[in-house]
């Protein structure tokens, strides 16, 4: 399955639920899951974006509607790049 890095911007509205509700990250992710997108791994960023979500979907339409229906509910803005392992890359190269 392709992995993505997706780069996220609370919004005000997102910074005000994580101060209220820390625990909503983990939530969001258990709701990602449902939607059929496995979060790999999970960081908070200082700098442009706030955090940095390494997801791993079944195809990039899964991950699309998992992406507008994060984007809709107001809190997060995104940004999304499709990863290709290295070892992956270097086959593709070869044939």
């Amino acid at each position: 399955m392709p992995f993505f890095a997706v780069f996220s911007k609370l919004t005000e509205k997102g910074a005000e639920t994580i101060l209220k509700n820390p625990e909503r990250i983990k939530e969001v992710n258990k709701e990602i899951e449902a939607m059929g997108v496995k979060v790999v791994a999970q960081y908070l960023m200082l700098g442009d974006y706030d955090f940095l979500n390494i997801v791993e979907a079944p195809d990039e339409e899964t991950l699309l509607k998992v992406l507008v229906n994060l984007n809709t509910r107001g809190t997060i803005r995104t940004s999304t790049y499709r990863l290709i392992p290295v070892g992956e890359f270097i086959e593709k190269m070869k044939s």
